[in-house]
């Protein structure tokens, strides 16, 4: 099964190709650049790189949220207007659990962490055993004071990963003297699109897949334009 897998909901952006468990064609951006100029030519580039023209892809994948809004907008609407086009069914993956996906713990709690700003991250906790990681809370956002108080009353070790890993880790071994906490390297806080096509994978096995038209963004929160309109709009009535 050929698999087309895209990230755009953080400030980098990834595309992938897979072929059943092998990568074909990865591309990944860290250049400060907006995603609506770069995501389309990533794709383009990856496909061409692959020698695999876009109606011979049998599955589109894109992280659905949490994270920017601006960006999971984007890479949900192309994989949309893709998967339409050739008549393939997409999937959409968290962005947290593909965070996840790039801790190599054996065992061991994992605690992926995407800046949320106001002092919160987009959270969920997973856990590693031999290898396999298993989802233990859903998706949600959360204060970083919170979150971290919480963690400190578990008594395995926990892993951090995601573009707010470590601001998590500094604020929980604040005062703390043990080696319960670890973090990735900032590398591998960023999420690969291969990883996302792999989840596609086994998401599509299961038969938990969808048509492009079918295809939602999980923001969690409401956007901060919104936010700010509903804000106004209160302060109107009162």
């Amino acid at each position: 099964m050929k698999i087309l897998a895209v990230d755009s909901s953080s400030k980098t952006a990834s595309v992938a190709i897979t072929e059943d468990e092998r990568v074909v064609a990865e591309f990944f951006m860290n250049a400060g650049l907006t995603h609506s100029h770069t995501l389309a030519p990533m794709i383009d580039d990856a496909l061409k790189s692959a020698n695999i023209h876009s109606k011979d892809i049998d599955l589109y994948a894109v992280t659905n949220g949490p994270g920017s809004f601006t960006g999971l907008r984007i890479g949900v609407a192309t994989v949309k207007g893709m998967a339409f086009a050739n008549n393939k069914p997409c999937i959409g993956i968290s962005s947290l659990e593909a965070l996840a996906s790039n801790s190599r713990v054996e065992s061991g709690l994992i605690c992926a962490c995407i800046d949320a700003r106001c002092d919160q991250v987009y959270t969920a906790l997973f856990e590693s055993k031999n290898g396999n990681i298993l989802r233990i809370t859903e998706d949600s956002a959360e204060l970083i004071s919170n979150l971290t108080e919480n963690l400190k009353k578990m008594k395995k070790s926990i892993e951090f990963v995601g573009d707010g890993a470590a601001e998590c880790y500094n604020r929980i071994m604040a005062g703390e003297n043990t080696d319960k906490y670890s973090v990735l390297s900032e590398y591998d806080c960023y999420i690969k699109a291969h990883n996302v096509a792999h989840l596609a994978l086994k998401r599509y096995e299961s038969g938990k897949f969808c048509a492009a038209e079918d295809l939602k963004l999980n923001y969690l929160r409401v956007p901060q334009a919104e936010r700010q309109l509903n804000e106004r709009l209160f302060k109107i009535k009162r």
